[in-house]
Protein backbone atom coordinates (compact mmCIF):
# COMPACT_ATOMS: atom_id res chain seq x y z
CA UNK A 1 0.00 0.00 0.00
CA UNK A 2 1.30 3.45 -0.95
CA UNK A 3 0.09 6.52 0.94
CA UNK A 4 1.21 10.03 0.13
CA UNK A 5 1.33 12.43 3.06
CA UNK A 6 0.36 15.83 1.76
CA UNK A 7 1.06 19.00 3.70
CA UNK A 8 -0.54 22.18 2.36
CA UNK A 9 1.29 25.23 3.67
CA UNK A 10 0.72 28.46 1.83
CA UNK A 11 1.99 31.86 2.84
CA UNK A 12 -0.21 34.88 3.31
CA UNK A 13 -2.24 34.07 6.39
CA UNK A 14 -4.33 37.11 7.30
CA UNK A 15 -4.92 36.46 11.01
CA UNK A 16 -1.55 35.03 12.09
CA UNK A 17 1.37 36.11 9.92
CA UNK A 18 3.73 33.28 8.88
CA UNK A 19 1.73 30.79 10.96
CA UNK A 20 3.22 27.72 9.25
CA UNK A 21 6.74 28.61 10.36
CA UNK A 22 6.00 30.00 13.83
CA UNK A 23 8.24 28.24 16.31
CA UNK A 24 6.93 25.82 18.89
CA UNK A 25 9.66 24.57 21.25
CA UNK A 26 12.33 26.04 18.95
CA UNK A 27 11.00 24.27 15.82
CA UNK A 28 8.82 25.69 13.04
CA UNK A 29 5.28 24.25 13.11
CA UNK A 30 5.78 22.57 9.73
CA UNK A 31 8.76 20.64 11.13
CA UNK A 32 6.53 19.01 13.77
CA UNK A 33 4.18 17.82 11.03
CA UNK A 34 6.99 16.37 8.90
CA UNK A 35 8.56 14.57 11.85
CA UNK A 36 5.17 13.09 12.79
CA UNK A 37 4.57 11.86 9.23
CA UNK A 38 7.92 10.05 9.21
CA UNK A 39 6.67 7.81 12.05
CA UNK A 40 3.65 6.52 10.11
CA UNK A 41 3.48 3.16 8.30
CA UNK A 42 2.95 2.75 4.53
CA UNK A 43 4.09 6.29 3.72
CA UNK A 44 5.49 6.55 0.21
CA UNK A 45 6.45 10.21 0.40
CA UNK A 46 5.88 13.35 2.42
CA UNK A 47 5.03 16.10 -0.05
CA UNK A 48 4.69 19.79 0.72
CA UNK A 49 2.62 22.05 -1.49
CA UNK A 50 3.57 25.65 -0.78
CA UNK A 51 3.96 29.00 -2.50
CA UNK A 52 6.60 30.16 -0.02
CA UNK A 53 10.38 29.80 -0.40
CA UNK A 54 10.98 29.74 3.38
CA UNK A 55 8.48 26.91 3.88
CA UNK A 56 9.98 25.01 0.93
CA UNK A 57 13.48 25.35 2.39
CA UNK A 58 12.35 24.09 5.81
CA UNK A 59 10.61 21.17 4.11
CA UNK A 60 13.70 20.21 2.10
CA UNK A 61 15.94 20.56 5.17
CA UNK A 62 13.66 18.05 6.92
CA UNK A 63 13.80 15.70 3.90
CA UNK A 64 10.24 16.28 2.70
CA UNK A 65 9.53 16.29 -1.02
CA UNK A 66 9.02 19.84 -2.32
CA UNK A 67 9.11 19.60 -6.13
CA UNK A 68 7.92 23.14 -6.92
CA UNK A 69 6.30 26.24 -5.56
CA UNK A 70 2.53 26.11 -5.84
CA UNK A 71 1.14 28.39 -8.58
CA UNK A 72 -0.24 31.70 -7.31
CA UNK A 73 -3.64 30.88 -8.83
CA UNK A 74 -3.88 28.00 -6.33
CA UNK A 75 -2.58 29.95 -3.33
CA UNK A 76 -5.13 32.67 -2.66
CA UNK A 77 -7.55 33.08 0.22
CA UNK A 78 -10.48 31.76 -1.78
CA UNK A 79 -8.80 28.57 -3.04
CA UNK A 80 -9.98 25.46 -1.22
CA UNK A 81 -7.66 22.90 0.27
CA UNK A 82 -9.31 20.35 -2.00
CA UNK A 83 -8.22 22.22 -5.15
CA UNK A 84 -4.66 22.63 -3.91
CA UNK A 85 -4.55 18.97 -2.84
CA UNK A 86 -5.87 17.70 -6.18
CA UNK A 87 -3.28 19.78 -8.02
CA UNK A 88 -0.49 18.19 -5.93
CA UNK A 89 -1.84 14.63 -6.16
CA UNK A 90 -2.41 14.84 -9.92
CA UNK A 91 1.13 16.15 -10.42
CA UNK A 92 2.59 13.44 -8.16
CA UNK A 93 0.79 10.60 -9.92
CA UNK A 94 1.69 11.94 -13.36
CA UNK A 95 5.36 12.58 -12.59
CA UNK A 96 6.38 10.24 -9.77
CA UNK A 97 4.07 7.24 -9.23
CA UNK A 98 0.52 6.14 -8.55
CA UNK A 99 -0.64 6.05 -4.96
CA UNK A 100 -3.39 4.22 -3.10
CA UNK A 101 -4.38 7.13 -0.86
CA UNK A 102 -3.46 10.47 0.62
CA UNK A 103 -3.14 11.59 4.19
CA UNK A 104 -3.62 15.33 4.48
CA UNK A 105 -1.92 16.74 7.57
CA UNK A 106 -2.59 20.29 8.72
CA UNK A 107 0.49 22.21 9.83
CA UNK A 108 -1.57 24.11 12.41
CA UNK A 109 -2.49 20.93 14.32
CA UNK A 110 0.87 19.82 15.75
CA UNK A 111 -0.51 17.77 18.64
CA UNK A 112 -1.42 14.40 17.16
CA UNK A 113 -1.77 10.93 18.62
CA UNK A 114 0.42 8.48 16.69
CA UNK A 115 -1.55 5.40 17.76
CA UNK A 116 -4.82 6.89 16.47
CA UNK A 117 -3.28 7.58 13.06
CA UNK A 118 -1.80 4.08 12.91
CA UNK A 119 -5.28 2.66 13.62
CA UNK A 120 -6.80 4.83 10.90
CA UNK A 121 -4.20 3.63 8.39
CA UNK A 122 -4.89 0.02 9.42
CA UNK A 123 -8.64 0.57 8.86
CA UNK A 124 -7.94 2.20 5.51
CA UNK A 125 -5.76 -0.73 4.47
CA UNK A 126 -8.66 -3.12 5.19
CA UNK A 127 -11.17 -1.05 3.24
CA UNK A 128 -9.38 1.21 0.78
CA UNK A 129 -12.67 2.52 -0.64
CA UNK A 130 -13.56 4.46 2.52
CA UNK A 131 -12.37 7.84 3.77
CA UNK A 132 -11.32 8.43 7.34
CA UNK A 133 -11.04 11.74 9.19
CA UNK A 134 -9.43 12.38 12.54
Amino acid sequence: MKILVLILARSGSKRLKNKNIIKLKKRPLITWTIKFAKKLPYITDIMISTDDNKIAKIGKTNKAFVPWLRPKKLSGDKITSAKAAMHAVNWYEKNIKKIDGILLLQVTSPFRNLSIFKKIIKLYKKNINKNYIS
